[in-house]
């Protein structure tokens, strides 16, 4: 028991060290192209690396053994947490964009009992009401200062918790390598028509910059945008193996703790790649988040 968590502590921490590069390459591109293109560019390229991962892990006939009902709704939630989470990135300075996302592990304890059964206690609740305070301190509600693109973290975050959720609940009945090919085939099918969808439609500009992010025509990449962007499919299909190996080896609430490992790279990738200085108030509401996170962890093990 204890070297499955271990492993899955690891699998985690490496998953989100991975993700943290593709957050940066992603708000890199995020000024001159469509999201819609750069998530279909990505899983054209993890698509042949996940079909590789799965001969290797259980052989391809495994493919259509599983039950596509729930990896089609697993995937259907993803695509919608990624979609949210990346169309911050052009209007939000990227700690502030993934600290308001590491309230993941308070949606994931709120979630708990009725997903997976767990008893969630009144300790665990005050928890995340504490987090949740942390988030009103960095979002500034009222103020001048706030930006309704700090709500596509928070949206981010639940759906993604709901996610990986479902992972764990799935349990070891399917490879993980066939949860993660089927998310990456749905990213590419769900791109490929909502890109055809707003192009019919006619909808191609947008004054604010996440909006911009998602409706943007699709342009011809240079050749070394397009190579940043095939490095975030070689990111998602290595990433995605991990996170979700990670939910499926341990507990939820052993691993999800750690997802707080990216708060260390997010102002780091933002000051090194984008002269981002975070604000005061990002620091002390990521740090509020962080507390409450770790308490409804702890609280949830007991």
């Amino acid at each position: 028991m204890q070297n499955q968590s271990a492993r899955g502590i690891l699998y985690l921490c490496f998953g989100v060290f991975i993700f943290s590069l593709q957050d940066a390459i992603i708000k890199q591109v995020s000024g001159g192209y469509a999201l819609t293109e750069v998530v279909f560019l990505r899983s054209c390229v993890g698509l042949p690396i996940l079909l590789v991962l799965v001969q290797r892990e259980a052989g391809w006939r495994a493919l259509f053994a599983a039950g596509l009902l729930p990896l089609a709704l697993r995937a259907l939630i993803m695509f919608g947490a990624y979609t949210a989470y990346y169309m911050a990135f052009p209007a939000l300075p990227l700690a502030d964009a993934v600290a308001l996302y590491f309230t993941v592990p308070l949606f994931i304890t709120a979630l708990a009992g009725p997903v997976l059964g767990e008893h969630i206690g009144w300790k665990v609740w005050a928890a995340v009401v504490l987090g949740f305070a942390g988030v009103l301190v960095m979002l500034q509600p009222g103020t001048g200062l706030f930006n309704p693109a700090a709500l596509l973290s928070l949206i981010s975050a639940a759906l993604y918790g709901c996610a990986m959720l479902m992972a764990r609940k799935m349990g070891t009945r399917l490879p993980t390598s066939v949860m993660a090919f089927y998310q990456n085939g749905f990213f590419l099918l769900g791109a490929a028509l909502a890109a055809a969808v707003l192009h019919q439609l006619g909808i191609e500009h947008a004054t604010h910059p996440s909006v911009a992010f998602l409706v943007r025509p699709w342009t011809v990449p240079t050749v070394t945008d397009g190579a940043l962007i095939g490095v975030c499919g070689v990111v998602a299909a290595v990433g995605t193996m991990f996170l979700t190996a990670a939910y499926r080896v341990a507990r939820s609430s052993t691993v999800t703790p750690f997802e707080y490992t990216g708060i260390l790279w997010a102002p780091l990738w933002g000051y090194l790649f984008f002269s981002e200085i975070p604000k005061f108030t990002t620091f002390v509401g990521a740090a509020v988040i962080l507390v409450a996170g770790l308490i409804a962890m702890r609280m949830a093990q007991k």
